[in-house]
């Protein structure tokens, strides 16, 4: 199981996000541009002393995130299903069975992914709401996702 951030541009979710994955031992991909400087204080503050106990991968493009990831599928998809949470997902999150190797991808607070991440996805969920809402912070759409998933496969840290 792996996150995924395509173009943060929040900081304080990003740190949020990362300190999730540390605690969790989840390793993350970002994918970059970032919005902000990456030694932004508000990251490190939101993500606390924990920063450094995140496996942790940075990559400069959506190209080069997917040349990493290998092109062992048609499209240069990376290993593993690509998971995209989103909010024009045709599949709420509680009905699908997460696997170990799912990479949970989440798109920019201000504008999600583009249609080219979106051709790649194997799956694209969304988290029901109440009807008129559109959307939960992403650092919390994070945790909910991720903690179902790990819930199904059975891979929370052993305590």
């Amino acid at each position: 199981m792996r996150l995924a951030l395509y173009q943060p541009d929040i900081p304080q979710n990003a740190g949020a996000i990362l300190r999730l994955a540390a605690c969790f031992a989840v390793p993350v991909d970002i994918i970059e541009p970032c919005g902000f400087p990456w030694d932004d204080r508000k990251l490190r503050r939101a993500g606390m002393d924990y920063l450094d106990r995140v496996d942790l991968a940075r990559h400069s493009s959506w190209q080069a995130y997917l040349q990493v990831h290998g092109q062992a599928r048609q499209n240069s998809r990376p290993s593993g299903r690509l998971v995209l949470l989103t909010t024009a997902g045709d599949t709420a999150f509680p009905h699908i069975a997460f696997q170990p190797d799912d990479i949970l991808l989440l798109g920019r607070e201000s504008a999600g992914v583009p249609a080219e991440v979106h051709d790649v996805a194997d799956l694209r969920l969304r988290i029901p709401l109440q009807p008129g809402l559109r959307s939960l912070n992403v650092a919390l759409s994070a945790a909910m996702v991720l903690s179902e998933a790990m819930r199904q496969t059975r891979s929370f840290p052993v305590s």
